[in-house]
């Protein structure tokens, strides 16, 4: 699970709205193994922290919170919400010596956004300020719709990437009559190209048997689309037809060393006058990532006894770019040198799906 990026532990919808305050103002979410206590201040800014007082462990989010600072319900510590720096120790006398505010719990950098909440985790030893902000889905225009979607799966991260982003899957998992059969199985010819942590998957015209793409034929313009992948787990599509778009986010969220969440953000312009988009788009989209949390889940019965894998090429080389990546970013960090790409350069990759 790599360190020093930006995930996100819940959606924005997850921790309510009105005045925060009291205990059940706080949410708990699980973030790379460790337990966070989530909320909004008062003035409606989130913030994240360890889910443990730094005293004696117990969860923060089991105390109170007054729309500022949460108060342990073991001793009565009070911390900043924003900060984590120690307020009052309630047990010490007023001419003691201990510098309550130089005591923190732990904290984490938070920002909110595209319907999520996002938190900052440091690599060890760096001073856990981010070093890029969090990501944003990217949109084109100032009138659209939005939604979410979400799936657990009981697999680590990499089996959740590599799932994410296997291009031969397809005919055999998502067969159905909205989106394509398994005798529409053709070969395919797609060039992809390196970016800063991850590769492209340069633009193209979509699968010609996908029906879903076919749609949006009724416009009347070229539809083109282009897929990119960067770590730590993030897949972006985005699809032009003339000056109707579709954006997409897949996030593959580690909770977990043997679990992940497959956290899904779409934003269109398209068919927007088509009454209950947004609800037809969530009943397709749940069956769609149904049959990959299916798949997946079917898949980690026999992960469970650690059997031999392979990769092969052509279809399984973005999952070597993968894990290449991967090895590449912690060999920068480990030793402070430029990341060295594992891709030299454009590449033409065939496959049939």
């Amino acid at each position: 699970m790599l360190r020093g990026f930006w995930y996100s532990p819940l959606r924005s919808d997850q921790l309510g709205r009105g005045r925060p305050r009291g205990r059940g103002a706080l949410k708990t979410a699980m973030l790379l193994g460790t337990p966070l206590v989530i909320g909004r201040d008062r003035e409606g800014r989130a913030f994240a922290m360890r889910d443990s007082c730094p005293h004696r462990g117990m969860p923060l989010s089991l105390g109170h919170f007054d729309g500022s600072e949460i108060q342990c319900h073991y001793h009565g510590w009070r911390f900043d919400a924003q900060t984590g720096q120690c307020r009052l120790i309630p047990s010490i006398p007023q001419d003691s010596k201990l510098n309550v505010e130089r005591i923190r719990a732990g904290h984490f950098a938070c920002e909110e956004h595209d319907g999520y909440v996002w938190v900052y985790v440091p690599y060890p030893g760096t001073r856990g300020e981010p070093e890029e902000p969090s990501p944003r889905l990217p949109v084109f225009g100032e009138h659209y719709t939005i939604a979410h979607l979400a799936a657990d799966l009981p697999l680590g991260i990499d089996h959740g990437i590599i799932g994410l982003m296997d291009p031969a899957h397809g005919p055999f998992v998502h067969q159905a009559w909205w989106w394509r059969s398994g005798s529409s199985i053709h070969e395919k010819q797609k060039h992809f190209e390196p970016i800063p942590l991850g590769f492209r998957m340069s633009a193209h015209a979509p699968s010609a048997n996908s029906a879903a793409y076919k749609l949006l034929g009724v416009y009347g313009e070229p539809v083109v689309t282009t897929i990119d992948f960067r770590l730590p787990n993030i897949r972006l599509e985005q699809i032009r037809c003339g000056n109707k778009w579709f954006s997409s986010r897949a996030m593959v969220t580690p909770v977990t060393g043997n679990t992940c969440r497959i956290d899904f953000c779409a934003a269109w312009n398209i068919f927007r006058h088509v009454p209950f988009m947004r609800s037809i788009f969530g009943l397709f989209g749940r069956m769609f990532i149904g049959q990959d949390t299916r798949t997946m889940t079917e898949q980690s019965l026999g992960l469970r006894y650690n059997p031999p894998l392979m990769l092969i090429d052509d279809a399984d080389r973005p999952a070597k770019w993968y894990f290449g990546l991967k090895q590449a970013y912690l060999r920068s960090r480990e030793t402070g040198q430029a990341m060295e790409h594992p891709m030299d350069g454009p590449v033409t990759l065939r496959w049939r799906s």
